[in-house]
């Protein structure tokens, strides 16, 4: 695995400490194969806490002229950023090579795993990344790349707190319901505000076993929220953010609130 291109030069790939690239002067031909049915993660969004280090599959197909030999090319999936999977500036490529079963003489389906770990990303790499692939000669070094396999998203993970108080209260009593909206900083390794967002007061009516929305908020610049309702039954009461591009949505944890 390797994120940004910068880190680490580009002489082979699939985190390529296992690929030696020999002295010749005349560059080596690249392998002729091509990717294509590349899913990663089961097409889901992929979410990353403030240090959190996530693994996901990759599955792709593989194709090849009959006289090449796949025992000695190695192929991985590629996330990146930007208009090429060799030269992005954030790019992440699967730790070791896929493992792949023939189909025929020409095909192959492929199987492998990606790193992604949070503390390596900016704040600003979270949106849609796409999805390429690489093979690599084993004996030459030589390698080639794939663009435009795909695209999904990278978030940021988000968090939400929910406290409606007091508990118990009077049937016609005010409820103040409180709570806080924040988001992974992946660059600082915490979480951060996230003000300025819309998000959701539900209520669930005990034994209902459904919320409806009561109100509609706006988290301020420390990503507080505050509201009040009038009690009128047991229940529910929870926060909901639908989420963005760039970060993921989340609800929180239900707080009861027994009304007499």
């Amino acid at each position: 695995m390797r994120i940004r291109a910068t880190v680490a030069a580009v002489s082979g790939a699939l985190a390529l400490s296992a690929f030696a690239v020999p002295a010749a002067h005349a560059a080596p031909a690249a392998p002729n194969v091509t990717f294509s049915n590349m899913k990663v993660n089961g097409g889901k969004a992929i979410t990353l806490g403030a240090t959190s280090t996530v693994k996901v599959k990759a599955t792709y197909t593989v194709t090849h002229p009959a006289a090449v030999s796949m025992s000695n090319v190695l192929t991985g999936p590629v996330l990146y950023r930007g208009t090429s999977a060799k030269y992005a500036d954030t790019q992440v490529v699967s730790d070791d090579p896929g493992t792949c079963t023939k189909v025929n003489s020409t095909t192959a389906n492929c199987t492998a795993t990606i790193t992604i770990p949070a503390r390596e990303l900016y704040n600003s790499d979270a949106g849609t990344w796409k999805k390429g692939g690489v093979a690599v000669d084993d004996k030459t070094g030589a390698d080639r790349w794939q663009n435009d396999l795909g695209s999904l998203p990278v978030r940021r993970a988000a968090q939400l707190t929910t406290d409606a108080a007091p508990e118990p209260v009077k049937k016609g009593r005010t409820i103040t319901v409180t709570g806080r909206l924040t988001r992974a900083d992946w660059q600082h390794g915490t979480w951060a505000a996230f003000g300025g967002q819309s998000v959701k007061l539900q209520f669930c009516k005990a034994g209902s076993g459904t919320y409806t929305t009561v109100k509609t908020l706006t988290s301020s610049a420390t990503g507080a929220l505050k509201t009040t309702v009038t009690a009128g039954s047991d229940g529910y009461y929870r926060y909901s953010f639908a989420g963005t591009s760039t970060t993921s949505a989340v609800t929180s944890k239900a707080d009861y609130v027994d009304v007499r």
